[in-house]
Parts: C-alpha cells; sequence; structure tokens
C-alpha cells in the first residue's frame, strides 16, 4: 500500500491539503480576532444570531448547505452554537446533520450516475475529487470529512462512481472528530 500511495502522489497531496487546513484555520482565527478587535463584538452578534433565529431553520439551512455543495463552511455553524445554551449538543447535532447531509449527497450522486448529460457535465467538474477517490478509495473520504475539502462534493463523487456504501458510511464518520476537533478551537476563541 505505502508504494501504491506512493507512486499515485497520495503523501504529496495529503501533505497539500493537510498544508491548507493549517492556513484555513489559521485565517478564519485572524479574520475573527481582527473582526473582534477593530470592528464589532462577536460575542454579542452571535448571542443576537442565537436568539434571533429560531434553532430549527438554522440546522435545515445547515443540511442543505452539506447536501448541496457545501455552500458555507461548517466553521460559522460551529461559531454559532458555541453560543447556545449547550454547544456541544448543538455542535453534535450540527455534526449528525453534516453526516446526514453527506449521505443525502452521495444519493444524489447514485441518482446522477443515471442521466448521462448530468453525470457527464458533473464528472468534468469534479474530475479530480473523481480521480482521486478511485485512486485512493476511503482515504479520500476521510480527508473529505475531516479536512476544508466539500465533504458533499466528495460524497457526491461516491456516490456517482459507485463507490461501496458501507464503506462510505464508516469512513464519512470522522466528520465526527472534525467537528470535535474544530470545535475546540472555535469555542476557546469565541
Amino acid at each position: 500500500m505505502h508504494r501504491y500511495y506512493k507512486i499515485t502522489r497520495f503523501y504529496p497531496f495529503l501533505k497539500s491539503t493537510a498544508y491548507k487546513a493549517f492556513v484555513a484555520i489559521i485565517i478564519f482565527s485572524a479574520i475573527i480576532f481582527g473582526l473582534e478587535y477593530f470592528f464589532i463584538d462577536i460575542n454579542s452578534l452571535l448571542n443576537k444570531l442565537v436568539s434571533n433565529f429560531d434553532t430549527v431553520t438554522v440546522f435545515v439551512f445547515f443540511l442543505i448547505s452539506e447536501t448541496l455543495l457545501g455552500l458555507l463552511p461548517p466553521e460559522f455553524f460551529m461559531a454559532w452554537a458555541s453560543k447556545a445554551d449547550t454547544p456541544w449538543m448543538y455542535l453534535f447535532i450540527l455534526a449528525t446533520i453534516s453526516y446526514t447531509g453527506g449521505i443525502a449527497s452521495y444519493l444524489i450522486g447514485v441518482l446522477i450516475s443515471n442521466i448521462p448529460s448530468v453525470k457527464n457535465y458533473l464528472e468534468s467538474k469534479i474530475k479530480t475529487h473523481i480521480a482521486n477517490l478511485r485512486r485512493w478509495g476511503g482515504f479520500f473520504i476521510f480527508i473529505g470529512a475531516t479536512l476544508p475539502i466539500p465533504h458533499s462534493v466528495v460524497s457526491m463523487a461516491s456516490g456517482l462512481i459507485r463507490y461501496n456504501f458501507g464503506n462510505y458510511l464508516l469512513w464519512a464518520l470522522f466528520r465526527y472528530i472534525r467537528f470535535g476537533l474544530y470545535a475546540m478551537v472555535i469555542f476557546q476563541l469565541l
């Protein structure tokens, strides 16, 4: 396996993706600190968001976002959850919604694979993800679940190539770990 991953350039891809994730976390943290220091009180803004928006509405919006190509980064919703009465419970619900959204994206990919014109269009748009998924299988789903690659795109690509659904479900469970680790940082910042 090591030789295969070396030949297929999995290790440089993993290094590059981990670096991008680290940079994304640093940039997100810097933006939060910058906004907090120079412009607005983020804690009061998040408190207003928690009190003004119905929880179910936020959860439904997050499900739509996680199903349809990751419209908004989950970190925004984690920041929102940090101001809830029970932030870790909200975080668990968000992680479950994200996992469910990934499953929905997988099933959309399976359905799309039956429509040749749409399948060809999407395969051309996400061809890099599909190629990586074919090369690295579950490890690529792991990367999509834990790092800032849109989880829904990886899930849809999994459905398009009809990756084994049971294996997909197991690898996608790492989404919960991502939410936990990112939340530890975000909850400390806010």
